[in-house]
């Protein structure tokens, strides 16, 4: 129904309920700057006039000469990769001016189903950051499919599409596309009646894979690994939003497309992000800095981090500019080179000032921690069993690209039929063992790269299942971070000789938690100090750790169903031969 109040503040009928006055506009839609007040009713956007009519009850914010700047999107983010609830992530990006994202809240989709989705949504709303829902294309993600909760198809999709938060069809993968997975084809296809948008994840992609993607109608991508690889998506149609997440520090190298392109297709993104990280250096801010100090116009990258991303996921007659009819989501900031966000109005309401949240926002009533329902683990269930004296054992190998996992070949003893790791040769163990007792499975296989030199280190915040991830070199240590991170609903956890060293719950789904960010922040660098101190020398040990599963990362990848060439999309024997 058509707001009557709005609109008599718009025709100058009454007065607005809010008035901010005293700044200088920037307009992302003519990309000009000039003094302005904004008139807010409810949490709308009523009218920007020059001068606006006060009445006895009108609220007045004075910007004090700082610029008046919509609130930054986030146009690609995996919130409960924070391991932050809903509302401990919002409370921790808003004071940063981020009132918009977009996500799949996929984690809690595979794990609770679309109940999950329904309470983050929800929960989202009494917050100052509005969630831009995407439909997962499919999930689990992985090829071929691993155990989850609940998976998401068609079926799901025809509720789903329906939703007023859904915004389009999220990480629509490309090797969907490519093989022609039917369940995501029949998705595209109801979202093409329902005149929904399709949001691909394509790394590393090759010029034939991108015309195939163009040709399905997939709209935007936020996965280049060079700003080579964003041009030829721009050159097929694409939209394409630059990275720069806590590990995947993309934005330098992506930013050059602008020089070629121009910044009118292009958006930003974080993707995944640590608490601390955000606390130290600020989201979405950050990244329209970033831009600024690598060349880009200052009002050209607030346009990349608002009305640009609002445009290519067609939200932009609700968020992404300053204009009437727009939600009222104002920043306030003091210079557009040095882009920092003095205060935030979300919705019309005064949300955060100088760094910190008006009011912080109270967490939605949980229910009781649940254990998973699996059988305790033990070191015998933790082998990797081959004949002979040793075994040649194909190991998942880090690399130096992010989260790039190539081919290693490790030959390694075998004591009474069972495979040994070996800390000399960095060939660690790693299982991952399905949490929602339906299958029992606990495959086992080798990884190089963590480094650790003793113990164990586990996490059910993995996507894209959110089964137990765990690497080790004891297999005892194993099985306790294994039951350990169970016993506890979820959680991450490091284990040296038998002894549980530290423990991060999370309770809420078992991928995510109510802890205020500063205080996630201070358990995630003792986890991964702790780490550290064992061996491993990755930038992010337990978020290197829970990426283990993703099948869209070449070239191999560890999930409930064994090790996975990502490449052929099979599961494979790491025994490579045995004498």
């Amino acid at each position: 129904m058509m707001d009557r109040d709005l609109l008599d503040v718009a025709y100058g009928r009454r007065p607005a309920d809010r008035i901010i006055t005293g700044g200088t506009l920037v307009n992302v839609l003519t990309g000009e700057l000039y003094p302005a007040e904004i008139g807010i009713v409810g949490g709308r956007i009523a009218a920007v006039e020059p001068v606006l009519e006060r009445g006895p009850d009108t609220e007045i914010i004075d910007a004090r000469g700082g610029y008046l700047v919509p609130g930054l999107i986030d146009g690609h983010l995996h919130i409960e990769c924070s391991k932050l609830s809903v509302t401990s992530f919002a409370d921790l990006v808003v004071p940063f001016g981020t009132t918009s994202v977009v996500s799949g809240l996929d984690q809690i989709l595979v794990a609770e189903g679309l109940p999950g989705v329904r309470r983050f949504l929800d929960e989202s709303a009494a917050t100052g950051m509005r969630i831009w829902w995407g439909a997962p294309a499919k999930a689990p993600y992985t090829v071929p499919e691993s155990t989850v909760g609940h998976p998401f198809g068609p079926a799901e999709h025809r509720i789903a599409q329906e939703w007023p938060e859904c915004v389009g069809i999220w990480e629509t993968v490309q090797e969907m596309v490519e093989h022609s997975d039917p369940a995501v084809l029949e998705a595209l296809d109801l979202a093409r009646e329902r005149r929904l948008p399709v949001f691909g994840c394509a790394p590393l992609s090759d010029p034939r894979r991108i015309s195939g993607l163009a040709a399905a109608g997939v709209r935007l991508d936020h996965e280049s690994y060079s700003h080579e690889e964003m041009l030829e998506k721009l050159r097929r149609g694409m939209y394409g939003i630059i990275r720069e997440s806590s590990v995947a520090h993309f934005l330098d190298e992506n930013i050059k497309a602008v020089a070629t392109a121009g910044a009118r297709r292009l958006a930003f993104c974080t993707d995944d992000v640590h608490a601390a990280d955000v606390l130290a250096g600020g989201h979405m801010d950050k990244l329209v800095r970033m831009a600024v100090a690598a060349g880009v116009d200052p009002v050209t990258a607030i346009q990349m981090a608002t009305v640009n991303c609002a445009e290519m996921y067609r939200i932009d007659h609700l968020v992404g500019s300053l204009s009437p009819g727009r939600f009222a989501d104002v920043l306030i900031v003091d210079s557009l080179e040095d882009f920092r966000v003095r205060e935030v109005i979300a919705n019309g309401v005064p949300a955060a000032r100088d760094g910190q949240m008006v009011t912080p926002t109270p967490a939605p009533e949980r229910g009781p921690v649940r254990p998973f329902p699996i059988s305790p683990v033990t070191a015998d269930d933790l082998v990797l069993r081959a004949e002979g004296a040793e075994a040649t054992v194909l190991t998942l190998g880090f690399t130096e690209q992010v989260f790039v996992r190539k081919r290693r070949d490790v030959t390694l003893p075998v004591v009474n039929g069972v495979v040994e790791p070996s800390v000399e040769q960095d060939a660690l163990l790693v299982t991952v063992v399905e949490r929602y007792g339906k299958t029992g499975n606990k495959p086992v296989a080798m990884v190089s790269g963590m480094g650790l030199r003793a113990g164990a280190i586990a996490t059910s915040a993995a996507p894209d299942d959110n089964n137990i991830i765990c690497v080790g070199a004891s297999r005892e240590d194993m099985a306790l971070a294994v039951n350990t991170v169970a016993e506890q609903g979820g959680g991450q956890a490091v284990v040296v000789d038998g002894e549980v060293r530290a423990l991060l719950p999370l309770p809420v789904g078992g991928i995510v938690s109510d802890l205020p960010a500063a205080e996630m922040a201070v358990l995630e660098e003792r986890l991964d100090d702790l780490a550290r101190e064992l061996g491993c020398t990755l930038p992010a040990p337990l978020m290197y750790l829970f990426f283990l599963s993703i099948t869209a990362i070449p070239d191999y990848a560890v999930t409930d169903l064994g090790l996975i060439d990502c490449v052929r999309l099979t599961v494979v024997d790491p025994i490579l031969t045995e004498v």
